[in-house]
């Protein structure tokens, strides 16, 4: 069974999801609590993470900045208000794979859920290494290196990543990079994939600007380091 974390104090919703998640096979572990969550979160083994942003506690950007700021990679799927795209923003800018709006209809939670458990597990399934612009990505591990020096990314990362250097030197579109890494193409107004392309960036030891911005239509890794 797959292993998943909700982290939420609506305990009503939280025992509906327990039910629906046990009918897909998927082992569901509830805190309501952000204290209490970061500590399962960072001592226990889970494949992804669901995260309130309204917690007791510390709320869940400050949870997830901690998170990442121990080099956890887990998968986390924010649970935001709906309308609320400043909180959508700030929780992909903390290092989150992707957000859904509350209240939601819980069929297309569990689609998600399963969409980004199916990229974390087909991440270490493909074994086949990457070397591009400087970059070195092992799927077998999940690992990346980027001009030598080792660099934590999350899953989306990671797939988008690995997309954009199967493709090196040539432009790949918005919708190809978001259907590869979020399952899903974009939104005419969805910033999420621009979000984490920033995120990356961020991360290089040099020259950032080896992932090309192609105006409007996507991206593009440079064939230089």
């Amino acid at each position: 069974m797959h292993s998943v974390l909700l982290i939420d104090d609506d305990h009503e919703m939280s025992a509906m999801l327990l039910e629906l998640f046990k009918r897909e096979s998927i082992e569901l572990t509830v805190v309501d609590d952000g204290v209490k969550g970061l500590d399962a979160a960072l001592n226990g083994d889970f494949e992804l993470i669901l995260l309130d942003v309204m917690l007791p506690g510390i709320d869940g950007m400050q949870l997830l900045q901690r998170l990442r700021q121990q080099h956890r990679d887990t998968a986390v799927l924010m649970l935001t208000a709906r309308g609320d795209d400043d909180d959508r923003v700030m929780g992909l800018e903390l290092g989150a794979d992707d957000y859904l709006p509350k209240p939601f209809n819980p069929r297309e939670l569990v689609a998600r859920v399963k969409a980004l458990l199916r990229r974390t597990a087909n991440t270490t399934m493909q074994s086949e290494k990457l070397t591009a612009s400087g970059f070195e990505l092992d799927p077998g591990n999940a690992q990346v290196r980027c001009d030598g020096e080792p660099i934590v990314i999350t899953p989306t990362e990671f797939d988008i990543l690995r997309c954009l250097m199967q493709q090196a030197g040539q432009m790949v579109s918005k919708d190809q990079l978001s259907v590869a890494a979020l399952g899903r193409k974009m939104g005419p107004f969805d910033r999420s994939l621009d979000v984490h392309i920033s995120n990356i960036r961020k991360k290089l030891p040099n020259n950032p600007e080896r992932i090309q911005t192609v105006r409007g239509r996507g991206y593009r890794l440079t064939n230089q380091a």
